[in-house]
């Protein structure tokens, strides 16, 4: 037996991905869901979608996330971003939801990175009083070598866990939780064979 636990918040909440990377028609029809999502950025940026680099799909709330990353064209900057949908009992997708925005800190500018990510809050999580949190979608690129797993963690504390794919990998866990004790932050972590410890890097800068 054991007692109860001092933070009762939930933990692998997501499922795992069960489709491979998109491709061909699927991968299109994402990606224009995806450019019209950042058509509105798209004089601020300095340009539209380049290629799209997708990463891997989890799902939560009844809906599938596919993150993803593209160049900004004709300009230094990335757009990122994902593309949410529902899937049938027959494997369909339907009610294709796309977000995106842009950034112009890219990971060529900062060769200290370990790990290049991005984030998205897709949900709220609200416990017994004042508790809450935020869903955040995680995805990420690692910058060392060797890496075969990611991790998120809440004080220590792994709340989900995926396989390093293609050189990428997705999370789906709560964040900037609140109404404990301490306020509780997402870092994520990379590992490779026999359990080393390769990088970690939170989602916020220093003194956020």
């Amino acid at each position: 037996m054991r007692p109860p636990v001092a933070r009762p918040i939930p933990r692998f909440i997501a499922a795992a991905s069960i489709e491979g990377l998109p491709y061909g028609r699927w991968a299109q029809q994402l990606r224009d869901a995806l450019a019209k999502a950042a058509e509105p950025h798209a004089e601020e940026a300095g340009g539209g979608l380049a290629e799209v680099t997708w990463f891997p799909e989890r799902s939560w709330g009844g809906r599938v996330f596919v993150p993803a990353i593209a160049p900004i064209e004709g300009r230094e900057g990335e757009y990122f971003g994902y593309v949410s949908f529902v899937r049938a009992e027959d494997g369909e997708p339907s009610d294709l939801k796309a977000e995106a925005d842009f950034t112009d800190v890219v990971v060529e500018d900062n060769p200290d990175w370990q790990i290049d990510l991005n984030e998205e809050v897709v949900g709220k999580w609200r416990g017994e009083g004042e508790r809450r949190g935020d869903v955040t979608l995680v995805w990420g690129t690692p910058m060392v070598r060797g890496a075969l797993a990611a991790t998120a963690e809440l004080d220590g504390d792994v709340v989900d866990q995926a396989p390093v794919s293609d050189e990428r990998f997705t999370l789906i866990a709560l964040d900037a939780v609140k109404g404990f004790p301490d306020d509780l932050y997402l870092e994520v972590r990379l590992w490779g064979s026999r359990n080393v410890e390769l990088a970690r890097e939170s989602l916020y800068e220093p003194g956020e």
